[in-house]
């Protein structure tokens, strides 16, 4: 380590994200991003605004907040916009989370959760898993300092129904419950449906994966508004214009676009379900997903091993060599053209 380093860059571990390679014809199925564009009233509106460049954005984002709180049938200062998610998810622990006092979330999850907790000196507790890879939801009852997990986890796919949920928040009164719903819109009901009803609940979604937005970075978190101003007072202590003037019209436009998102969404779990037939006709094992990917063993084949030759044939799917998943594979759900690809290539192989 370097001597210059303070303690805190010293107890980093950082977050290591899907390859990004530079090469053609690669069908990247590895980063969970969506294979439609965004709706064409994003590159409308971005267009437009580029001559307002020379401003600085809104700091509080208030036309955006009034788009996704009408989406949600929630109120203005029940909405707080971030630089991404990650960025939302950040605040999300400087705010609620003490150091000291641990938090829990699944054993199987989301691997920013640890970076967090280590960079921000929070204790964490890893609550273990059905034999599924389903949360076990008692795990995170009567928690000293917090609870996150996402819905529909990662990297799994599995979705919790909100009576899970709200078993959580009920076993957590005085600990801030953090639902990370990245995913959600491929699966079912959100929980932003039950903020009114929780002051302890914390939900965050993403525009990176339902509404193509990956590019573009916008995140947002759901909450009551004592939740909303603590992550308010947090992105002001840094940096008060996070969000650029692009990325809140284009994010504006997708949510302005209904009718795209829908069609797109229901095209992508339409295929999803075509590709788990698929992969179960190969001698794969699927774990149910109602995400934008699959989580999937194959009866024979070692998980690295597809990897590798996937990988040399130009197809890159996301390979976790950390037990107990290190035999399975996630796959990113592509368009039917790009799915059949990666079926045809798969099956020389096993």
């Amino acid at each position: 380590m370097n001597r210059f380093w303070s303690s805190l860059v010293q107890r980093t571990d950082p977050y290591v994200p899907g390859e990004q390679l530079n090469q053609p014809d690669l069908l990247k199925l590895n980063t969970n991003e969506n294979p439609y564009p965004p709706s064409p009233k994003v590159a409308e509106a971005i267009k437009e605004e580029a001559e307002n460049l020379r401003l600085y954005p809104s700091p509080t984002v208030d036309v955006l907040r009034d788009a996704i709180a009408g989406h949600f049938n929630l109120k203005r200062d029940q909405v707080f916009i971030g630089n991404g998610s990650d960025e939302v998810l950040a605040f999300s622990f400087m705010a609620f989370f003490e150091p000291g006092k641990a938090i829990r979330f699944p054993a199987i999850t989301y691997s920013f959760y640890p970076v967090y907790a280590k960079i921000f000196d929070i204790p964490y507790e890893l609550t273990p898993m059905q034999d599924d890879f389903s949360i076990q939801i008692e795990e995170l009852f009567n928690t000293d300092g917090g609870v996150i997990f996402p819905n529909p986890n990662a990297p799994t796919g599995i979705y919790l129904p909100l009576d899970g949920i709200k078993q959580v928040l009920e076993q957590n009164p005085d600990q801030v419950v953090i639902v990370d719903e990245a995913y959600i819109d491929f699966a079912g009901e959100s929980a932003a449906s039950l903020v009114d009803a929780y002051e302890n609940l914390l939900v965050i979604q993403t525009t990176s994966k339902s509404r193509s937005l990956a590019g573009l970075r916008v995140g947002y978190a759901l909450g009551q508004k004592h939740l909303i101003e603590a992550l308010i007072r947090i992105k002001d202590s840094f940096n008060s214009y996070t969000i650029d003037r692009l990325a809140i019209q284009g994010a504006l436009a997708s949510f302005q676009d209904q009718a795209y998102f829908e069609e797109t969404t229901k095209k992508i779990i339409a295929t999803r379900e075509q590709t788990v037939e698929k992969l179960q006709s190969l001698g794969f094992a699927v774990i149910p997903s109602q995400a934008n990917f699959v989580f999937a063993r194959h009866a024979e084949k070692p998980a690295e091993e597809l990897y590798l030759k996937l990988k040399e044939n130009n197809v890159l799917v996301r390979h976790f060599n950390k037990a107990p998943i290190d035999n399975y594979l996630r796959i990113t759900i592509g368009t039917d053209q790009e799915m059949n690809r990666f079926i045809e290539t798969l099956s020389s192989l096993v």
